[in-house]
């Protein structure tokens, strides 16, 4: 599978928020410029809206979120909107709703997910990135929590997210310190899981997600899935529907094409069926 690359300097400017069908690729591109994309509450619900678009045509394996900059991939919340969605305790339940809403769009997608981080990634920008299945950053990247210095608490299910990539004591530290780290560091800790060098970072993520592209959708989907059981504890694991998910990989056309390619030593062509 060919791809070519997304013009974002053609892209209509004024969108605050692109979403791209390039199949076997879909792009959710941030393009709020202005504000080093800054997530305002129409973002959020911009890009669960966004998976879901790419996640319902066929023709699309992975998704790619990405900045139109090389700026910032999203500098935190927009501190300006506050006082009018999260003014009090009854406004933050519910924009903390709607950002859990976005997390699970990106977590139980079919498609791999990849966080494709240049510039800042601070707050808001991480609790996206870690939700993503895979996070790969260029030495520009500045990954941080600085919710201790604004007063804020992060939310549980991002702190979860955090700690199981980075661990308890990593989190706490970015947690209770608010410090910024940069690339190789985050490299590090896990909280990215390839740093590249600037001005390489889109044909890096170009060509492993063209790779990945070529794997059977089925048995993706199944590996996310049983990813995101694992981590929960033994008790509330859904291993019945792993073991559907399972069963159905081995049912599929994509199984025997893939022993029949490798039986005929050719690359295979999978479906998704």
């Amino acid at each position: 599978m060919e791809s070519k690359s997304v013009p974002l300097d053609r892209q209509a400017s004024e969108q605050p928020f692109i979403v791209r069908h390039e199949p076997p690729l879909g792009w959710l591109v941030l393009n709020r410029v202005q504000v080093r994309n800054a997530l305002n509450l129409e973002t959020w619900r911009r890009i669960a809206e966004g998976v879901s678009e790419l996640g319902a045509n066929p023709e699309v394996r992975v998704i790619i979120l990405r900045s139109s900059s090389p700026v910032s991939f999203i500098s935190g919340a927009d501190i300006s909107e506050f006082f009018q969605v999260r003014n009090d305790a009854a406004q933050a339940r519910a924009y903390y709703e709607t950002t859990v809403q976005t997390v699970n769009a990106l977590l139980h997608s079919p498609r791999p997910i990849i966080a494709m981080i240049a510039g800042f990634c601070l707050g808001g920008g991480v609790e996206i990135a870690v939700a993503c299945d895979l996070r790969i950053a260029d030495r520009s990247a500045r990954l941080g929590i600085p919710a201790a210095r604004l007063g804020l608490a992060y939310p549980l299910s991002a702190t979860v997210l955090l700690a199981g990539i980075v661990g308890p004591a990593n989190a706490r530290d970015l947690l209770i310190s608010g410090r910024t780290v940069e690339a190789d560091e985050a490299l590090r800790l896990g909280l990215v899981n390839r740093v590249v060098a600037v001005g390489e970072l889109e044909a890096a993520v170009r060509d492993y997600a063209l790779r990945l592209a070529r794997n059977a959708p089925l048995t993706v989907a199944a590996a996310k899935a049983a990813v995101l059981e694992a981590l929960k504890d033994r008790a509330q694991r859904d291993e019945k529907r792993i073991a559907e998910m399972v069963a159905r990989c081995y049912e599929s056309e994509d199984y025997h094409e893939g022993v029949r390619a490798f039986l005929e030593k050719r690359p295979p062509n999978f479906t998704g069926r």
